[in-house]
């Protein structure tokens, strides 16, 4: 349909709004709009129709052994019947084997109903996803609460912090210096993606580079902007989604343990076919007898009553062969292990998935969220020697959003003024929270900046007075409570000493953020965290470990680079701390009735203010592994079993949490075993087959949902039994074609459409 081709980021805001007929400062007219929906439908989620319950039931039996059981049921009923009108004995006892069989069918036609049926439930979970109202200008009119299912192609909407994007858009302009979207549910990208109102060059380029567009579903975290419309519906990319989950559903295969049980009741079926045949047949002098008159037989006599009378043996026979304790056998064993399963965490939706798992020869894994913690947190800490060039290195232990998650390795609790600086930079130059819900500490903000506020935490404060009462409300529990902000005492303190009077907003050019802040006496600073060569570039001066403050040199700045791409190339992200003192006419500054407040007005002056700063220190990021992964991936190892990531973040990143995991040996050359998701699948269908039939570990990155799927499908193909696991809605097409998927997390995916879910 229109409005799905349309290539809206490699257009310009001009193009893409004589596209779609509409004034973006005006919006769409009514008369337009009903056009536009006759064409393009409602922006909601197709609804996907379940099986009747009948045709749920009639599956059930769908089983060769199930139908060999039927029948044996049937005859023992005729033949209890018949011997019963003979004898005259006709009472409920006589009826106890075929009503047995009976009984164990129907109750295995129940729970399989059961589970079918939650599972066909479940894709209306991705329609959650979608927020129920948009803001939205139409002719001239801003319109604050439209029903997000009213929007059409073309019309305008506005994004704040905090909302979920109603549809495809793409940006037309920014409110603020930045806007950032959380997509790692529907990319991989394990941080918040930073959108801009222009144009890409290419238009064959994947999810992640599409920095103009925002997709339905996903999160605004930072700033305000408008878009434009321009897919709704099915047309969406989540649609898409929906799309390929229904298809992989269709190409559902019969378990490993369905596939024996077949072979098996096939066998069984022409065993106790033939040796029925011979016992009857071994029998026939007792009911068929003649004479021979030479070559032909004479005085033919036949008793029907002793044929049936055998017939009634051979079929018992036949009765008593067939296990019709089977099912309940499987049924119980398969119950026991999803019963053992769930002591561990894992909740199994169907019966199967438990026998499953013990057949998987190949683990596909999604990185984010899954193999890390998705939880940015700060990993290690540089502050500046006594002297230039010298430098202190801090290691931060924990991996989540808990201020009780570890410690910093080596650390005596004596905040230097260097660290103090780092400590106050990292409060102060910071929107973010954090959050208790449940059991869970959970980010509110930009992740990166969640991370820095826990860091503050584990260093402490300077007053020994101001720590001994943070410590006595953490041991007391006081600033915790469910679905509500963590009271951060250490940060705090901080912004109690400091009062925050402007924000130089973040933006890709300066790639720097900075607060001005005025502290008790009336003194203002700025304090600014932003790359580390950027503030380099614009640093004059170096702050001692005893706070001093010296001109920096060559040396120095050589020795923060060197230690920089040491960080980097273990795939952290780093961010640099600085400040400045002598501000100018900024000295006073103390808001907008200033006259200095006009500068402000404009960010091309941001990078002027925070120029000639005091260069204090670096923090090194990362979405860290969980810890048992490792060890997960080494017993998968001796088990045979071939694991793989399929990631949507970038290649340096998973190439490095890959050998960091032990998927790949430090220094162990990646050529052929490391490509992204386009890469992949521009080879030859015959050398991807090559590609993945290797042993050894492999990564895919910057995979989006179409290439997870490809992958699990050439698998398959190839007669592996694939299990995937993943947290995401882009994982969601990839979990419900394998045969086995598995959602992994208390923070992952809400999209339970996995065809044997473990979550």
């Amino acid at each position: 349909m229109a409005g799905s081709s349309f290539p809206a980021w490699s257009r310009s805001v001009e193009q893409c709004a004589t596209e779609f007929g509409v004034d973006v400062n005006r919006g769409l007219s009514e008369k337009i709009i009903e056009k536009k929906r006759e064409q393009y439908g409602w922006n909601e989620l197709k609804k996907v129709d379940g099986k009747p319950i009948w045709k749920l039931v009639l599956e059930q039996f769908d089983d060769l052994l199930v139908k060999i059981l039927l029948v044996a049921a049937f005859v023992s009923f005729f033949l209890t019947y018949i011997d019963g009108e003979q004898s005259g004995e006709n009472g409920l006892t006589a009826y106890v084997e075929p009503l047995v069989i009976f009984l164990i069918l129907i109750i295995n036609a129940a729970v399989g109903v059961w589970q079918e049926s939650n599972a066909e439930r479940a894709l209306e979970a991705l329609k959650e996803m979608q927020p129920e109202h948009a803001k939205v200008l139409r002719d001239g009119e801003l319109i604050p609460d439209l029903l997000a299912r009213e929007l059409v192609p073309g019309d305008i909407v506005e994004l704040r912090v905090g909302d979920k994007v109603p549809a495809d858009m793409r940006v037309a302009s920014l409110q603020t210096t930045t806007f950032r979207v959380e997509q790692s549910s529907l990319t991989g990208e394990s941080q918040a993606v930073i959108k801009t109102p222009h144009a890409v060059q290419l238009e064959d380029v994947e999810l992640q580079g599409k920095d103009c567009m925002v997709f339905s579903g996903t999160t605004v975290v930072n700033g305000c902007c408008v878009c434009i419309v321009v897919s709704t519906g099915m047309n969406t990319e989540i649609g898409k989604i929906q799309a390929q989950i229904h298809e992989a559903s269709l190409e559902e295969d019969d378990t490993p343990l369905k596939k024996k049980l077949d072979e098996f009741g096939e066998r069984l079926t022409l065993v106790i076919g033939v040796i029925c045949v011979l016992v009857w047949i071994i029998n026939y002098k007792y009911f068929l007898s003649w004479e021979w008159k030479g070559l032909l037989p004479t005085n033919i006599k036949f008793s029907f009553e002793k044929c049936t009378y055998y017939f009634e043996i051979a079929v018992a026979l036949a009765v008593a062969a067939i296990p019709e304790g089977l099912p309940a056998v499987i049924t119980t064993c398969l119950a026991l292990g999803t019963s053992k399963m769930a002591q561990k965490n894992a909740i199994v939706r169907k019966l199967p998935s438990v026998e499953t798992l013990g057949c998987t020869t190949v683990i596909c894994s999604d990185k984010t969220g899954t193999l890390t913690t998705n939880q940015m947190s700060v990993m290690q800490l540089v502050g500046i020697g006594p002297v230039p060039g010298s430098i202190r290195d801090f290691y931060v232990e924990g991996t989540t959003y808990s201020p009780y998650d570890g410690g910093i390795l080596g650390w005596s609790g004596i905040l230097d003024r260097n660290l103090q600086t780092i400590a106050e930079i990292a409060a102060v130059c910071n929107d973010a929270g954090i959050a208790y819900k449940g059991t869970q500490f959970r980010a509110t903000g930009l992740p990166t900046e969640a991370a820095l506020k826990i860091l503050v935490e584990k260093m402490g404060v300077p007053n020994v007075l101001a720590q001994a009462k943070i410590d006595q409300q953490r041991d007391s529990g006081e600033h915790l409570s469910d679905h509500s902000m963590v009271k951060l005492g250490c940060c705090e303190w901080w912004n109690l000493n400091q009062n925050r009077v402007a924000t130089l907003e973040f933006d890709r050019s300066r790639k720097s953020m900075g607060v001005i802040v005025r502290n008790a006496i009336g003194k203002n600073r700025i304090l600014v965290k932003g790359a580390v060569e950027n503030l380099l570039e614009r640093s004059s001066f170096l702050q001692l470990k005893d706070g001093t403050v010296v001109p920096i040199d060559d040396f120095s700045r050589d020795s923060l680079l060197a230690k920089l791409n040491m960080m980097s190339s273990k795939s952290l992200r780093c961010l640099a701390f600085a400040f400045k003192e002598e501000l100018d006419e900024f000295d006073t500054y103390n808001g907008e009735n200033h006259p200095a407040h006009q500068i402000l007005l404009d960010p091309v002056n941001y990078a002027n203010l925070e120029s000639d700063l005091i260069f204090a220190g670096i923090v090194a990021l990362q979405d860290p592994p969980r810890q048992e992964v490792k060890k997960a991936i080494e017993d998968c190892r001796e088990a045979g079993i071939h694991v793989m990531v399929i990631t949507g973040d970038n290649k340096n990143t998973a190439e490095a949490i890959c050998r960091e995991i032990g998927l790949f040996y430090e220094g162990e050359d990646l050529t052929g075993k490391s490509f992204t998701g386009r890469d992949f699948l521009a080879l030859s269908p015959e050398k991807r087959i090559k590609v993945l039939s290797g042993k050894s570990g492999q990564v895919f990155s910057r995979a989006e949902p179409k290439h997870k799927q490809e992958i699990v499908r050439i698998l398959k193909d190839a007669g592996e039994v694939v299990a995937m696991t993943g947290d995401g809605v882009n994982d969601a097409p990839a979990l419900k074609l394998a045969d086995i998927g598995i959602a992994m997390g208390i923070a992952g995916t809400e999209i339970r459409i996995c065809r044997y879910n473990i979550g």
